[in-house]
């Protein structure tokens, strides 16, 4: 499966890695490791996210803490069970590690796919709008991810008007967000959520009326061509 073919799942990242690269899991004889990359915002602050990647695609060396990671992957989601519960894991999965590119906003998204729960709509105490949606992205081999999106303002009351089964397109950037589980009475734990957070959106029928690409116009890399690429699935 080429990675350019696969229009409705695209992912950017360019940051410094923050956590050792420890390994996850195995498909087919192909290990796969995980870290963390810390990604900066315009604001200055900054997204810490979690990657996967294959063994095929690293060097010695090169997902040592504090180097700098540009890649080009998916934003996929998995199952993990955790006290006999099961939880939605999300993680950036590397396609392909290219060059840095300076001039590229470091962290962007593009997903196509259909609503695969009622948003949930609601203002903020400072009356900011906001809705929540998640959305399903078929993906190779009949799996799916599952992505939470978060929308703002215009695009929140959009949101809250669409249905189960309803298809979209969205760009945005993966955001990392603190909150406060609590777990009884006295004890509280400190999470960590992954969402995209939508800066653009459009609801469609059918793919045939619709071009992601030139809609939204995020991957024109300017054939950046000295990248690796792998072709694995997980």
């Amino acid at each position: 499966m080429n990675y350019v073919t696969e229009k409705n799942n695209k992912v950017y990242i360019m940051g410094e890695i923050v956590s050792d690269a420890t390994f996850s899991h195995e498909v087919y004889g192909e290990g796969f490791y995980e870290f963390f990359v810390r990604v900066m915002r315009l604001s200055g602050q900054a997204d810490i996210l979690p990657v996967t990647v294959s063994e095929r695609l690293i060097q010695d060396g090169m997902l040592a803490p504090g180097k700098t990671i540009c890649a080009l992957g998916q934003f996929r989601s998995y199952n993990k069970i955790e006290n006999e519960k099961s939880r939605l894991m999300l993680t950036v999965f590397i396609r392909e590690l290219l060059e840095v590119l300076p001039d590229k906003n470091p962290n962007s998204i593009l997903l196509s796919g259909y609503i695969c729960k009622p948003p949930i709509y609601r203002t903020t105490p400072f009356n900011r709008e906001i809705a929540d949606v998640l959305v399903a992205v078929n993906r190779a081999y009949n799996k799916s991810d599952y992505i939470p999106c978060i929308a703002w303002g215009r695009n929140a009351r959009f949101v809250k008007n669409l249905n189960v089964g309803d298809k979209i397109a969205i760009s945005g950037r993966i955001q990392s967000r603190e909150y406060q589980k609590k777990l009884s009475e006295t004890e509280t734990r400190t999470m960590t959520a992954y969402e995209v957070s939508i800066s653009k959106l459009a609801a469609f029928d059918s793919g045939e009326e619709f071009d992601i690409d030139n809609e939204f116009d995020l991957y024109s890399l300017q054939n950046k061509t000295d990248s690796l690429s792998v072709n694995a699935e997980y």
